[in-house]
Protein backbone atom coordinates (compact mmCIF):
# COMPACT_ATOMS: atom_id res chain seq x y z
CA UNK A 1 0.00 0.00 0.00
CA UNK A 2 2.94 2.73 0.91
CA UNK A 3 4.38 2.05 -2.88
CA UNK A 4 0.94 2.81 -4.90
CA UNK A 5 0.63 6.55 -4.54
CA UNK A 6 4.71 6.38 -5.74
CA UNK A 7 4.26 4.19 -8.06
CA UNK A 8 2.18 2.94 -11.38
CA UNK A 9 -0.89 0.54 -10.37
CA UNK A 10 0.54 -3.16 -11.52
CA UNK A 11 -1.92 -5.60 -11.89
CA UNK A 12 -1.65 -8.17 -9.38
CA UNK A 13 -0.93 -11.97 -9.75
CA UNK A 14 -0.97 -14.71 -7.19
CA UNK A 15 1.53 -17.71 -7.54
CA UNK A 16 0.03 -20.74 -5.48
CA UNK A 17 2.57 -23.20 -5.44
CA UNK A 18 3.82 -24.99 -2.19
CA UNK A 19 7.26 -25.14 -4.00
CA UNK A 20 9.45 -22.07 -3.64
CA UNK A 21 11.60 -22.97 -6.68
CA UNK A 22 8.42 -22.41 -8.42
CA UNK A 23 7.16 -19.72 -6.71
CA UNK A 24 10.59 -18.15 -7.63
CA UNK A 25 10.98 -18.58 -11.42
CA UNK A 26 7.24 -17.66 -12.07
CA UNK A 27 8.04 -14.28 -9.73
CA UNK A 28 11.41 -13.44 -11.79
CA UNK A 29 9.46 -14.46 -14.99
CA UNK A 30 6.37 -11.70 -14.45
CA UNK A 31 7.75 -9.20 -11.71
CA UNK A 32 8.89 -6.70 -13.97
CA UNK A 33 4.92 -6.09 -15.42
CA UNK A 34 3.20 -7.71 -12.73
CA UNK A 35 2.84 -6.77 -9.16
CA UNK A 36 3.37 -11.05 -7.80
CA UNK A 37 1.60 -12.16 -4.50
CA UNK A 38 2.58 -15.82 -3.20
CA UNK A 39 1.13 -18.18 -1.26
CA UNK A 40 2.02 -21.62 -0.55
CA UNK A 41 -1.20 -23.72 -0.12
CA UNK A 42 -4.95 -23.45 -0.27
CA UNK A 43 -5.73 -22.09 2.90
CA UNK A 44 -3.45 -19.22 2.79
CA UNK A 45 -4.20 -18.19 -1.05
CA UNK A 46 -8.34 -18.23 -0.72
CA UNK A 47 -6.98 -15.22 2.33
CA UNK A 48 -4.99 -13.46 -0.10
CA UNK A 49 -7.44 -13.76 -3.21
CA UNK A 50 -9.97 -11.89 -0.56
CA UNK A 51 -7.42 -9.35 0.52
CA UNK A 52 -5.56 -8.79 -2.87
CA UNK A 53 -8.24 -8.97 -5.49
CA UNK A 54 -5.75 -10.17 -8.10
CA UNK A 55 -6.27 -10.17 -11.90
CA UNK A 56 -5.50 -13.83 -12.02
CA UNK A 57 -4.21 -16.71 -9.60
CA UNK A 58 -1.86 -19.41 -10.94
CA UNK A 59 -2.58 -22.53 -8.63
CA UNK A 60 -1.32 -25.85 -8.46
CA UNK A 61 -3.25 -28.62 -7.77
CA UNK A 62 -1.62 -31.21 -5.21
CA UNK A 63 -0.66 -28.91 -2.02
CA UNK A 64 -0.42 -29.58 1.38
CA UNK A 65 -3.66 -28.65 3.80
CA UNK A 66 -7.04 -28.57 3.67
CA UNK A 67 -7.53 -26.93 0.53
CA UNK A 68 -5.41 -28.55 -3.20
CA UNK A 69 -5.78 -26.74 -6.02
CA UNK A 70 -8.85 -27.34 -7.93
CA UNK A 71 -10.71 -26.50 -4.30
CA UNK A 72 -9.77 -23.43 -4.20
CA UNK A 73 -10.73 -23.08 -8.04
CA UNK A 74 -14.20 -23.89 -7.38
CA UNK A 75 -14.45 -21.18 -4.22
CA UNK A 76 -12.96 -18.56 -6.64
CA UNK A 77 -15.50 -19.30 -9.19
CA UNK A 78 -18.46 -19.99 -7.22
CA UNK A 79 -18.19 -16.72 -5.25
CA UNK A 80 -20.10 -13.89 -6.95
CA UNK A 81 -17.35 -11.03 -5.87
CA UNK A 82 -14.59 -13.46 -7.60
CA UNK A 83 -15.64 -14.74 -10.28
CA UNK A 84 -14.24 -12.20 -12.38
CA UNK A 85 -10.41 -13.08 -11.04
CA UNK A 86 -8.46 -15.50 -14.25
CA UNK A 87 -7.32 -19.07 -12.70
CA UNK A 88 -4.51 -20.49 -14.79
CA UNK A 89 -3.55 -24.31 -13.18
CA UNK A 90 -0.20 -24.52 -13.10
CA UNK A 91 0.78 -28.75 -12.33
CA UNK A 92 2.73 -31.84 -12.87
CA UNK A 93 -1.14 -33.40 -13.25
CA UNK A 94 -0.78 -34.07 -16.97
CA UNK A 95 -3.47 -36.56 -18.09
CA UNK A 96 -6.05 -35.52 -20.45
CA UNK A 97 -8.79 -36.45 -17.72
CA UNK A 98 -7.03 -34.03 -15.14
CA UNK A 99 -7.24 -31.34 -18.03
CA UNK A 100 -10.87 -32.29 -18.97
CA UNK A 101 -11.08 -31.79 -15.34
CA UNK A 102 -9.47 -28.55 -13.70
CA UNK A 103 -11.38 -26.98 -17.19
CA UNK A 104 -14.64 -28.32 -16.60
CA UNK A 105 -14.06 -27.23 -12.68
CA UNK A 106 -13.39 -23.05 -14.43
CA UNK A 107 -9.97 -23.08 -15.10
CA UNK A 108 -9.28 -20.58 -17.80
CA UNK A 109 -6.23 -22.35 -18.78
CA UNK A 110 -4.07 -25.69 -17.82
CA UNK A 111 -0.39 -25.60 -17.80
CA UNK A 112 1.23 -28.92 -17.22
CA UNK A 113 5.16 -28.90 -15.46
CA UNK A 114 7.70 -28.86 -16.81
CA UNK A 115 6.13 -25.35 -18.39
CA UNK A 116 7.30 -22.77 -19.96
CA UNK A 117 7.97 -19.27 -18.02
CA UNK A 118 7.78 -17.79 -22.08
CA UNK A 119 4.60 -19.07 -23.02
CA UNK A 120 2.98 -18.47 -19.71
CA UNK A 121 3.67 -15.07 -19.68
CA UNK A 122 2.41 -14.56 -23.57
CA UNK A 123 -1.24 -16.40 -22.40
CA UNK A 124 -1.12 -14.09 -19.35
CA UNK A 125 -0.13 -11.58 -21.33
CA UNK A 126 -3.19 -11.37 -23.76
CA UNK A 127 -5.80 -11.28 -21.29
CA UNK A 128 -5.12 -9.27 -18.64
Amino acid sequence: MDNAASSPVHKKILVVDDNPDIRRLIRLSLENPYEILEAEDGESAMAMVRQHMPSLVILDIMMPGAYDGLQVLKAIKKAPELQHILVVMLTARGQSSDFQFGMQTGADAYFVKPFSPLVLLQWISSRI
